[in-house]
């Protein structure tokens, strides 16, 4: 298989939350990793991944000293790939606001040579998805694409377990109502009920950038690549046998050692690249 560009998450070298203030200002409702992020960029530096993608308010930590970032990637030997991001992107009134901070969040990406925003969102209602959701998803991403565009972000939707996207089907219908690329994360399409293979063929037009992850069912946990019930290996054939030649990223949301999680999912990828 042809060798790709691998990239790393920074989130799991520490708890996962968000920033507090965005319970009650939507404009700072930011995805945070409570950890020492500049030693999460040289653990994965150092076992030799390519870049890293980083959740958007630790991107944010450096407003004003985006060199500082700067200089331990390059230090480390990596490049900032990827930014995620989030929003609800349903509700008219608040669309204003997470669209102002995805432009903030894209202006410090593009201080760094980010190449993409991956966005989670389409927020499920407690009384559950309403007739015309859809639509405004779609209308909410493309605005997304464009916001992006403005700082020469590409932007890709990641559809993800808790959102009003979580079926195979329902991957499908977004993609056919939106001009946004697809990031896929693999372990999410599984859980949702994918055959990952089959769902990431039939969108393989869409797909600019992976998020590769194991799942395990029973009990439930995300898993590094060699681990769990997700045939990665079967992912990455058919990703092959499309033609894919863009960057694959791993991540684990939460793991014991999070430089061995990330060892182990590099030692199996390497298994399968050749130069």
């Amino acid at each position: 298989m042809a060798k790709h560009k691998l990239a790393y998450q920074t989130n799991c070298w520490g708890p996962m939350g968000g920033d507090a203030v965005g319970v009650t200002s939507n404009t700072r409702l930011t995805y945070r990793t409570f950890a020492d992020i500049e030693l999460a960029v040289r653990e994965i530096g150092e076992l030799g991944y390519d870049g890293i993608e980083m959740f958007d308010a630790n991107l944010m930590d450096y407003d004003g000293r985006y060199g500082d970032l700067q200089k331990v990637l390059d230090a480390s030997g990596v490049q900032m790939i990827s930014v995620y991001s989030g929003a609800n992107l349903i509700y008219p009134d608040l669309l204003p606001d997470e669209l102002a901070k995805i432009e903030r969040v894209a202006a410090a990406a593009a201080q760094v040579g980010t190449e993409f925003l991956v966005l989670g969102g389409g927020a499920t209602r407690a009384a559950g998805v309403q007739p015309g959701d859809y639509e405004l998803l779609a209308r909410g991403l493309d605005q997304v694409k464009a916001a992006a565009k403005k700082h020469g972000l590409t932007a890709l939707y990641h559809p993800h377990l808790s959102t009003m996207i979580e079926t195979p089907e329902q991957v499908q219908k977004i993609f056919n109502m939106t001009d946004i690329g697809f990031c896929p994360d693999t372990a999410h399409l599984c859980a949702g009920g994918a055959k990952v293979p089959e769902l990431l063929h039939s969108l393989k037009e869409r797909i600019a950038f992976v998020h590769l992850k194991g799942w395990q069912a029973n009990p439930f946990k995300f898993t590094p690549l060699d681990e769990g019930d997700l045939n990665i290996s079967d992912v990455l054939k058919g990703l092959q046998a499309d033609g894919y030649k863009g960057w694959i990223a791993t991540e684990l949301d939460a793991w014991h050692d999070p430089k061995e999680g990330a060892r182990r999912s590099l030692a199996f990828l390497r298994n399968h690249f050749v130069d």
